[in-house]
C-alpha cells in the first residue's frame, strides 16, 4: 500500500464526500483509487455501510473495507456550528462535494449548490438521488431493492419464465448508479479545466436503472408507432441460462454464424446449419432463440464440463465454467494478474482486498491507503483546513468531531 513514484490520474483533485450506504461511496472509490484526494465526512456514528458483513471489529465490515480505501475519513456532527463551519472550510479548497441526502434537508441545512456555490465558485456538485427532483417521485426514499423492482428488473424474472420477481443477488441500482456518477465527475471536471465553469449534477438511481433495462429491452417499443413488443427475446427466453452439463453446469454461447458453424462442425452435426431453417444464419436466429438455446441445452446435456470446455476453446467459442463465489477467490487467472491484494490493515490485521480492474502504462492507479476508521484523520483534515489546536480540541469535547487515531486508547 505504499504509493509509487508514478502520478495518479486525478493527483490533485480534492473530493469532499458526504455520501453513505453504497452507491456514492461507490463513485468516490473509483475517484479515489483514481488519485483524488477523498476526504470521507461522517456522523459520530459513522457510516452505516460499516455494519455491512463480517468484521474483526465493530464498524470495519468487510463491505466498507471493500468501498471505504483511499479515503481519509472525518467525523463532522453537522448540526453543530463549528462541525459546519469545518465542512465550509473542506470545501473552500475542493473540487467535487458529493452527496446522497435528499436535496431538500441538504436546502434545509444550508448545504444546497448555491450554498457551496457562495464560497467555491468552481465547484463539482453531484447529488446521488433516488428520483429526478423534477418528478413526481421527488423525496421519496429509495434502495437498491425498491429501484430493481420500480425500474423492471425484478419484472424481467417473470418475462424470463420463472413464477415470480426476484431480487437480483447484489447491489446491482447502487453500483450501476455509483459508476454513472463517477464518470459524470470526471466529464465536469473535463469541462471545468476547459471552461473554469463548475457544475451542479443529479444522479438518480431510478433513471439511471431504467436507462440500463431499456437499453436492452425497449426493442419494438422504439419505435412511433410501436413495431413490436418491449423486451429482446434473446434476453428472455427461459432457455438462456447456464447449460447442464453430464456433471455440472456450464455457460456456452456460439453467437455469430462462424461460432455457430465451428461449434456444430466440432460436434459433427455441420449440416444442420443449412439443413435448419432455424439455425442458418444470424438473422434467423434471432427471430427463434427459444427453439435455438433449447437445441443447444439437448446438446450440452451429453457430455462432461470438461469436454464442453476443451472443445470450445479449441474453436473460439465463448465459454465458462459457472463459478461460485469461493471458486473466484482462487480462480488462476485472477490470481496470475494480481486482481487480489493482500495486506496489512492497521487494525483488521491481514485483509484481502481487490485491486483496481484497469490497467494503465504508467499512471499509478492503485490502493495507496487503507479503509479508516471512523475520524481516523479528523484531526489531520482540521489542521490542514486551518483550525488551531485550541480549536480542534473544543470540537472534541463537544462531540462534533472524534479523533479516530489508533493509540494506547484502543
Amino acid at each position: 500500500m505504499t504509493v509509487p513514484p508514478t502520478p495518479a490520474p486525478l493527483a490533485g483533485f480534492r473530493i469532499v464526500d458526504m455520501s453513505t450506504v453504497l452507491m456514492g461511496p461507490v463513485a468516490t472509490q473509483v475517484l479515489g483509487d483514481y488519485g483524488a484526494d477523498v476526504i470521507k465526512v461522517e456522523p459520530p456514528e459513522g457510516d452505516v455501510m460499516r455494519h455491512a458483513g463480517m468484521a474483526r471489529t465493530p464498524r470495519m465490515g468487510a463491505m466498507y473495507l471493500a468501498n471505504g480505501r483511499n479515503k481519509r475519513s472525518i467525523v463532522l456532527d453537522i448540526k453543530q456550528p463549528a462541525a459546519k463551519e469545518a465542512l465550509f472550510a473542506l470545501c473552500r479548497s475542493a473540487d467535487v462535494f458529493i452527496h446522497n441526502v435528499r436535496p431538500a434537508a441538504m436546502q434545509r441545512a444550508g448545504l444546497g449548490y448555491e450554498d457551496l456555490r457562495a464560497i467555491n465558485p468552481s465547484i463539482v456538485y453531484v447529488a446521488l438521488v433516488g428520483y429526478s427532483e423534477h418528478g413526481p417521485y421527488a423525496n421519496q426514499p429509495a434502495f437498491d431493492d425498491i429501484i430493481q423492482a420500480g425500474a423492471g428488473v425484478s419484472g424481467l424474472f417473470v418475462r424470463a419464465g420463472l413464477e415470480e420477481p426476484v431480487f437480483v443477488p447484489m447491489t446491482v441500482a447502487d453500483r450501476v448508479t455509483g459508476l454513472t456518477a463517477a464518470h459524470a465527475t470526471l466529464a465536469a471536471l473535463l469541462m471545468r479545466e476547459r471552461t473554469g465553469i463548475g457544475q451542479a449534477i443529479e444522479v438518480p438511481m431510478f433513471e439511471t436503472l431504467v436507462q440500463t433495462v431499456l437499453g436492452d429491452h425497449l426493442n419494438g417499443q422504439a419505435f412511433e408507432p410501436p413495431i413490436g413488443e418491449s423486451g429482446y427475446s434473446r434476453l428472455l427466453t427461459p432457455h438462456r441460462r447456464p447449460y447442464r452439463t453430464l456433471d455440472g453446469y456450464i455457460a456456452a454461447t456460439p453467437y455469430n454464424d462462424k461460432q455457430f458453424r465451428a461449434f456444430y462442425a466440432a460436434i459433427g452435426r455441420a449440416e444442420e446449419i443449412d439443413s435448419n431453417p432455424l439455425l442458418g444464419s444470424q438473422s434467423a436466429r434471432a427471430s427463434n432463440y427459444h427453439a435455438t438455446y433449447a437445441q443447444l441445452a439437448e446438446i450440452i446435456a451429453t457430455r462432461s464440463t470438461d469436454e464442453w470446455l476443451a472443445l470450445c476453446r479449441a474453436h473460439e467459442v465463448p465459454c465458462a465454467r459457472v463459478n461460485s463465489i469461493d471458486d473466484l477467490l482462487v480462480d488462476p487467472h485472477l490470481e496470475a494478474v494480481g486482481f487480489f491484494e493482500r495486506g496489512e490493515h492497521p487494525s483488521e490485521g491481514r485483509i484481502v482486498q481487490m485491486r483496481p480492474s484497469t490497467r494503465w502504462s504508467s499512471a499509478d492507479v492503485s490502493i495507496r491507503r487503507h479503509a479508516p476508521r471512523i475520524g481516523e484523520q479528523s484531526v489531520e483534515l482540521l489542521a490542514e483546513a486551518g483550525f488551531d489546536a485550541a480549536r480542534i480540541d473544543a470540537m472534541l469535547a463537544e462531540g462534533s468531531t472524534v479523533d479516530g487515531r489508533p493509540g494506547p486508547r484502543d
